[in-house]
């Protein structure tokens, strides 16, 4: 499907407007890159069929190329050894001539005290197949590492950088879920600005028989909810959302309220 400008838009400004997920260097000793927000007339060339890890690149590579400081060195480098991928190195830049591995991630989670017994470990993904603490471990311990590794060492030197002299940073957004039933939680270790909504149970539906619906495709989950789509009412959805619970996904929806307000929200299956 081919999108409109206006509509890569509102997606790249709901890209920014998400809140890194913490602040310094407070989890798991990842510091995290700073940059400042302020949208762009988005006129960069993207392909709409990427899918959404690759499309948040194009968007960060976008934003890193308006800002003076910063020098783009390389992306999506394919580290191999022989014929076998090691991994990839998500950007090498300079800012203020000094270089930086980054890694970019951009992520959906959901509270679930259920699971775990930390507040890092309580953060699940929306169909429970990944987890927070999964994303940190495999940063930590495999693709931060692999910079160090004798392939990458290797590529490094033909850009002519010295590997000492590397920092590493992560630049990780998301978008946090609570339960319908505990909307005032409160985090220690994460950023309390990344909470953009609840998500509710299928038992939960009819707590919302006077509302109107929207789901929206996945790379406009990004965006900032507004009024002018098509909604549905109650019964037209309860008849949408069948098939998601079938296939076992949970789809954010917007949920509009009598009085206008809208919600961001996931629909669970479990």
């Amino acid at each position: 499907m081919q999108l409109t400008s206006k509509e890569i838009q509102l997606q790249f400004n709901g890209f920014l407007r998400t809140r890194n997920l913490w602040k310094n260097d407070a989890v798991f000793g990842l510091c995290q890159f700073e940059i400042g927000q302020e949208s762009h007339e988005f006129d960069f060339e993207i392909d709409s069929k990427l899918r959404l890890g690759k499309y948040i690149e194009r968007f960060v590579s976008f934003q890193l190329q308006q800002e003076k400081s910063i020098e783009i060195i390389a992306e999506n480098i394919q580290i191999q050894q022989e014929k076998r991928t090691l991994g990839e190195l998500d950007c090498i830049l300079k800012r203020n001539n000094k270089p930086i591995h980054l890694e970019i991630v951009y992520k959906f989670y959901l509270f679930d005290d259920a699971v775990g017994s930390t507040e890092i470990e309580h953060f699940i993904g929306p169909n429970r197949k990944d987890s927070l603490v999964e994303k940190l471990n495999k940063l930590k311990e495999k693709q931060l590492p692999l910079l160090y590794s004798t392939e990458c060492k290797d590529f490094i030197k033909t850009l002519k950088l010295n590997i000492d002299e590397i920092k590493q940073q992560v630049y990780f957004k998301a978008q946090l879920f609570v339960p319908y039933s505990n909307q005032d939680l409160q985090l220690s270790e994460l950023n309390l600005d990344c909470i953009v909504g609840f998500y509710i149970y299928q038992k939960e539906l009819d707590n919302f028989k006077t509302c109107k619906f929207y789901i929206p495709n996945k790379k406009d989950w990004l965006i900032l909810p507004h009024q002018h789509i098509k909604w549905v009412d109650f019964l037209q959805f309860k008849i949408d959302a069948t098939d998601y619970f079938e296939r076992e996904f949970s789809p954010l929806i917007w949920i509009k309220n009598p009085n206008g307000t809208i919600s961001k929200v996931f629909l669970v299956w479990w």
